[in-house]
C-alpha cells in the first residue's frame, strides 16, 4: 500500500517558516501554529537523544490544532460516508487521523531551512483559501494552498493543494478505487496495517543510537 500515504514533506515543509503580510485571520492562526512548530524544531533540549517522543507529541499537539484531521477523513472517503455506521465512521476518523498526524511529523522533522511566502488571502463566510509558496534551496518556487473552515473560533485545515493537486482528493481517489476492488473491511486493514509500520519507525528513530 505504498500510495496510501501520499508524500506530504512539502505540506510539513510549507508549515514551519515564513512571514504573513497583510494577513486576515486564517493566515494569523496559520502562522502562529508554524511559529510554534519552528519554536519546537529549534529547541536544543528537544534535539538531545531520546526526546523523539517529546518532540513530536509536541509537534502533534500543534498539528491537531492547525488541521480538522476528522473532516479531511469525511472528505476524502466523500460517497463511502453516508454507508458508514457510527461505530465505523468513529473507527475510520481515529485511524485516518493518526495516519496523517503520524505522517505529518514524521515529515516535518525533514526540516532544513525551506521557507514559504504567504500570498493572497481569501474569505468568504466560514470558508477561506491562504496562498502560499514554498520556496526551496535551489530556488524553485512550488504553490501550495491551503483550505481552511472556521470551527467555533478557530480557522482550520480541511485540504492542501500542492500545484493544484489536492491531498482530499488524492486519498478520496486511492480510498474508493480499494473500496470498489476489496471493500470497505480491506481499506481498513490497510489503515491499520500503515499505522503499525508509522509507529515501529518512530520506534525505531526514538531509540538513541550508540556511539
Amino acid at each position: 500500500m505504498r500510495r496510501l500515504v501520499i508524500p506530504i514533506l512539502s505540506i510539513a515543509l510549507a508549515l514551519v517558516a515564513g512571514r504573513a503580510a497583510h494577513a486576515g485571520a486564517p493566515t494569523d492562526q496559520l502562522k502562529a501554529g508554524v511559529d510554534r512548530v519552528l519554536a519546537i524544531l529549534q529547541d536544543a533540549a528537544l534535539k538531545q537523544p531520546g526526546q523523539a517522543e517529546e518532540r513530536r507529541q509536541k509537534i502533534r499537539a500543534v498539528a491537531n490544532e492547525v488541521f480538522d484531521w476528522q473532516e479531511i477523513g469525511k472528505r476524502a472517503l466523500a460517497r463511502h460516508w453516508q454507508a458508514r455506521t457510527p461505530q465505523e465512521r468513529d473507527e475510520f476518523s481515529k485511524l485516518f487521523a493518526d495516519l496523517l498526524e503520524r505522517s505529518y511529523v514524521g515529515k516535518i522533522e525533514a526540516y532544513s531551512g525551506e521557507k514559504i511566502v504567504y500570498g493572497e488571502e481569501t474569505v468568504d463566510s466560514d470558508q477561506a483559501t491562504v496562498r502560499t509558496k514554498l520556496i526551496t534551496k535551489t530556488g524553485t518556487s512550488i504553490p501550495i494552498d491551503y483550505q481552511m473552515q472556521k470551527v467555533e473560533d478557530r480557522w482550520r485545515v480541511y485540504d492542501v493543494k500542492i500545484e493544484n493537486v489536492g491531498l482530499v482528493a488524492n486519498y478520496r481517489s486511492q480510498f474508493n478505487r480499494i473500496i470498489q476492488q476489496s471493500g470497505y473491511n480491506d481499506l481498513i486493514q490497510r489503515l491499520k496495517t500503515k499505522q503499525e509500520e508509522l509507529q515501529f519507525d518512530e520506534g525505531a528513530g526514538g531509540k538513541a543510537k550508540k556511539p
